[in-house]
């Protein structure tokens, strides 16, 4: 393992550092391949030369890289009062060498499922403490998780405690025991209320989502990155209807969507260019490839999303019934679809009816949890179900939690400062300001 790190910068009232790891590929090989992890270290200009501890970011997805800040506001500004930040880009994602699919191209398809499987929380964590021992001299650090990387605090909890002074999470407790197909028999009803709050708040969504399937239908649309806009694509867009500001951006899109042109009507070029903005899959890939992963322990996915839908008939469109959205569900057509993840269709077969993952919780080592825990749990969040969040925070030991009404699922991204601020609080049984 090897370690380098570039010159300090300052931009933006912070100071920072970039760092770069060369970590196994796969940890019970140390010395075959190897993979690159950056980090970026940010710290207060009046605080550079002070040894303050880490508090280290996991990222939501997955499959994406950190935020690059641009300024000293939301949850970083709340930090940098008593910590460096170090902004992870988890393996696969960022500057951690990028899972796409020209980087998979010379792999077959059993072997791009091979390479992928090393690419979930439980490696993730192990790169983590790698850095931690390197970065730190071995001395803890303190971790926050967002989405996603709430279920990477649960494994960093399960797998290392001994790194770890204090842990925060924000929209993403995980179900330690339950299976992806019950994970999206809830999300799917929460999808669903979604979808009736969209249509009630924007009253003409309705006239104008049914416009614009009725012209796809009847004509070729080429989206600006080359693939055909399906009504099976349109529907993706509910993603964002889970997310603050998300229901305002679909909105003010399908409001541009169409427009009167000499030859007719047509699909307005902004909305083709948008529409790719709002989705992810042909630039994040593992988030297509690995998302249903997250819930697997000794079991195959077999598409969960994709057979749990079929419970959920309102979800298929057909003509006589009113068009709804899609949550943050994989379906196996979106590899014949979407044009980055067409040269990827037989490893995400390989991985959905893979078998053998490894389990990720021991329930009984996270009831004897020790590190202090911190959570925000958002009652309304779309995207991980409040009551298997409950279920887990009953579970772990030396774990609160702020279970609130106030966010949608991106809370510390519209008011992290305040969100951070508050567990920080409640972690060490502060008085609430």
């Amino acid at each position: 393992m090897t370690y380098e790190f570039s010159a300090q910068q300052t931009f933006a009232g912070m100071v920072s550092r970039k760092h770069q790891f060369r970590l196994p590929l796969d940890y019970q090989a140390p010395d075959g391949e190897q993979i690159t992890v950056f980090a970026r270290e940010l710290s207060s200009p009046e605080h550079q030369d002070k040894s303050l501890p880490f508090i280290v970011f996991f990222q939501g997805g997955p499959g994406f890289g950190a935020i690059r800040p641009a300024a000293s506001g939301g949850w970083v500004k709340r930090a940098l009062k008593e910590y460096r930040v170090l902004l992870l880009d988890q393996r696969g994602t960022g500057l951690s060498t990028p899972v796409s699919y020209a980087s998979l191209a010379h792999l077959s398809a059993s072997e791009q499922a091979q390479y992928l499987s090393h690419f979930r929380a439980d490696n993730i964590i192990r790169d983590a403490e790698s850095i931690r021992k390197q970065l730190t001299k071995d001395e803890k650090w303190t971790i926050l998780g967002q989405s996603f990387g709430g279920f990477c605090v649960l494994k960093y909890l399960n797998d290392a405690p001994q790194g770890l002074a204090e842990a925060y999470i924000t929209g993403g407790i995980p179900s330690l025991t339950r299976t992806a197909d019950e994970v999206y028999q809830a999300t799917y009803k929460r999808v669903l209320t979604k979808n009736h709050d969209f249509f009630n708040r924007f009253s003409d969504a309705r006239e104008l989502i049914d416009s614009l399937v009725k012209h796809i239908q009847a004509n070729e649309v080429i989206l600006a990155t080359g693939e055909r806009l399906t009504v099976e694509m349109l529907q993706l867009l509910g993603i964002n209807i889970g997310m603050e500001q998300g229901p305002e951006s679909v909105y003010y899109l399908l409001e541009q969507a169409l427009i009167e042109t000499a030859s007719g009507i047509q699909v307005n070029p902004l909305f083709l260019a948008h529409f790719c903005q709002l989705l992810d899959f042909n630039t994040n890939p593992i988030f297509a490839l690995l998302h249903e992963s997250i819930y697997c322990q000794q079991t195959a996915s077999n598409w969960a999303a994709h057979r749990v839908r079929d419970r959920y008939p309102e979800f298929n469109f057909s003509a006589d019934k009113p068009f709804l959205f899609t949550g943050e569900m994989i379906y196996p057509w979106m590899f014949e679809q979407f044009n980055n993840l067409k040269p990827l269709q037989q490893a995400a077969q390989n991985l959905a009816q893979k078998q053998d993952w490894p389990s990720l919780y021991q329930v009984d080592k996270l009831a004897n949890n020790r590190v202090p825990v911190a959570a925000a749990i958002y009652s309304e969040d779309m995207f991980v179900e409040m009551q298997y969040s409950l279920e887990t925070a009953a579970n772990v030991g030396n774990l609160k939690y702020w279970l609130t009404s106030e966010y949608e699922h991106n809370g510390i991204r519209m008011d992290g400062e305040h969100i951070l601020d508050r567990l920080i609080t409640i972690n060490r049984g502060e008085k609430l300001r």
